[in-house]
């Protein structure tokens, strides 16, 4: 009695999975006369069932089983294809989920359940697929290639190991960073192609920040010359992209260094908030108007190799600098690397073994190189808004490092 228990919750599971997809078949197909479907709400629960039937039986009868399937959803495939219209789609949904129902007995009935659901978000999402697939154009196809040589190509290829003077290089979490910024990096490129100038300004900061809110504020600092009846909206997009940096960066160190997260937090915390009440301030009584960030496609392979290489050398310097001069040293170098790149800043330091720095002095030494930038940023305005309002453009920059500033120096 004992024997024949266990496999009736998997049995169950495998029943779920194959009712869970064909309530999804079922639903598309509603429209179809009687007699059409091949297969629909009942049938794909039975696909379901059989494969954990087959899961229970020995590999032979298992084999046997799926055979059975494979014919008899060729034949409804042959059935459903005419001359304008073929899809495979009802075919392999059946297919994997007999599979699911096999593995919801063979291995746990989690898999086989995780199966059919991924199979339902997969089926359910048609109309949004083709409708992304239409936005698509040649040169995010050309992006989305090189983002899979980049994760799924030469990254599984690369050691796993400290190496190099004072062990500074681990080639695989070196190009993992840059895996996850190239494609933080592509999901604002292509918002903002989508979204476009017609949202206006703050929707094309929000969005442009996600690749570079250099870019905005240099850009929004250079509108502001040509046109000073949109100034208040123009000041308040440079305050959000720089809001949207603090944010990003903390959800960059979320995952590389996470141990350093709470601190970071607490230091920008500040920033954040002046930012977010500046962008208001400066926003009330103005409407959203034309504009637009030109941001180049950010998956270029030569820029992703650039900061491979950057990455790789500001992290043997940074070892060097905690050697000779301790924590003061690793400051210092982070804040001249954010000058330039905030990302770089965090990837050197995750780089660094845990050892080197308690996560409480990490965050805070994180939090040098994004002041660093943010005072850039600030000095950019008032030169490319000389005349225009770039002291304006550049208040709730300095505002922002000086609410986190002070609250570093509390620390």
């Amino acid at each position: 009695m004992d024997s024949v228990i266990p496999p009736l919750p998997n049995l169950l599971a495998a029943l779920a999975a194959g009712l869970l997809v064909g309530l999804e078949r079922g639903w598309s197909q509603r429209g179809l006369g009687e007699g059409r479907r091949v297969a629909g709400f009942r049938t794909f629960g039975l696909f379901g069932l059989g494969g954990g039937v087959a899961g229970l039986a020995p590999d032979i009868i298992a084999a046997a089983l799926l055979l059975g399937v494979v014919v008899m959803l060729a034949i409804g495939f042959l059935r459903e294809a005419d001359a304008s219209h073929v899809s495979a789609t009802n075919s392999i949904a059946g297919l994997l989920t007999f599979t699911a129902g096999f593995l919801a007995v063979r291995d746990s009935p989690t898999v086989g359940l995780s199966v059919a659901a991924a199979m339902f978000v997969m089926l359910s999402a048609r109309q949004s697929l083709h409708a992304l697939l239409k936005g698509v154009d040649e040169s995010e196809i050309e992006g989305i290639a090189r983002f899979v040589l980049v994760a799924l190509v030469i990254l599984p290829l690369l050691p796993d190991r400290a190496m190099g003077p004072y062990d500074a290089w681990n080639p695989r979490n070196i190009w993992m960073v840059v895996v996850f910024v190239t494609g933080l990096s592509f999901v604002g490129y292509a918002a903002v192609r989508r979204l476009g100038s017609d949202r206006g300004l703050l929707i094309v900061a929000l969005t442009g920040a996600l690749v570079s809110s250099t870019a905005v504020t240099a850009d929004f600092a250079r509108r502001m010359r040509s046109q000073p009846e949109a100034r208040g909206a123009l000041i308040a997009g440079i305050a959000v992209a720089s809001m949207v940096m603090f944010l990003r960066v903390q959800l960059l160190t979320l995952a590389l260094a996470p141990r350093a997260l709470p601190a970071l937090a607490l230091a920008m915390a500040p920033a954040t908030i002046v930012a977010g009440l500046c962008a208001l301030v400066a926003w009330r009584g103005q409407g959203a108007r034309d504009g637009a960030v030109s941001v180049a496609n950010p998956l270029a392979f030569g820029p992703a190799l650039l900061l491979a290489g950057l990455v790789a050398i500001l992290s043997l310097v940074a070892r060097w600098s905690l050697e000779q001069f301790g924590d003061k040293g690793l400051a210092l170098v982070l804040g001249l690397t954010g000058m330039s790149d905030v990302d770089a800043a965090v990837m050197t330091l995750a780089g660094l073994p845990p050892e080197a720095l308690d996560a409480w002095t990490a965050g805070l030494v994180l939090a040098v190189p994004v002041l660093a930038n943010t005072a850039i940023k600030a000095g950019m305005a008032i030169v490319i808004a000389w005349g225009h309002g770039g002291w304006r453009a550049a208040w709730p920059l300095i505002a922002a490092l000086a609410a986190s500033g002070a609250g570093l120096l509390l620390y």
